[in-house]
């Protein structure tokens, strides 16, 4: 009878252990990473016509290849861009670009302009809580006559602190890259 009693006290007692935990040794909830199939980008001249670049892959990666279209631009001109990325392999489609304006501190945008193409970009809009870019919105210059390729990448929990990155230079930036599309340009 006493092997009884002390059976049952000790179950009693894993069970009173076991039920009770306390949350800050629970891991941390994960952010999901977005599923982004589209990037839209308008490019808006101060004077001219308005240029589209955009990317779809509703599979994802590997599969079929993402649908890109790249722009022309005028010689130098200055352009206002304003990025959209959405999850079209949902229904209804998802606005991603709220998600990265809701986590301004956890995303920014980097662009860059291959050999052939004389052009620069600066962070416009909106900054996150730090006073860091997001570069949801930018201005690209476009420099003389050229071909070549603009990319655009968005990286997760990126340094904004570190070296240049405030800047938009990725080479410290670290993170992972959410998107990152290669478009095909041509300045004329």
């Amino acid at each position: 009878m006493k092997h009884i009693k002390l059976l049952a006290f000790l179950f009693i007692a894993t069970l009173t252990f076991t039920a009770c935990s306390d949350d800050e040794t629970l891991p941390e909830e994960e952010h999901e990473e977005e599923v982004i199939t589209n990037m839209d980008i308008v490019l808006t001249p101060q004077s001219g016509s308005v240029v589209y670049l955009s990317s779809e892959d509703l599979d994802g990666e590997g599969g079929v290849d993402p649908t890109i279209t790249g722009g022309t631009f005028a010689a130098n001109t200055t352009y206002t861009g304003v990025i959209t990325l959405t999850n079209k392999a949902e229904d209804p489609h998802h606005d991603i670009t709220e998600e990265i304006e809701e986590h301004a501190d956890e995303h920014q945008f980097f662009y860059s302009a291959s050999a052939g193409l004389s052009s620069t970009f600066a962070y416009a809009g909106a900054n996150d809580s730090n006073g860091n870019p997001v570069g949801l919105s930018f201005t690209v210059t476009t420099g003389d006559a050229g071909t070549g390729t603009y990319t655009v990448t968005l990286r997760h929990e990126p340094n904004k602190t570190a070296a240049g990155v405030k800047d938009g230079d990725i080479t410290n930036a670290g993170g992972s890259t959410d998107i990152e599309i290669v478009f095909p340009i041509t300045i004329q």
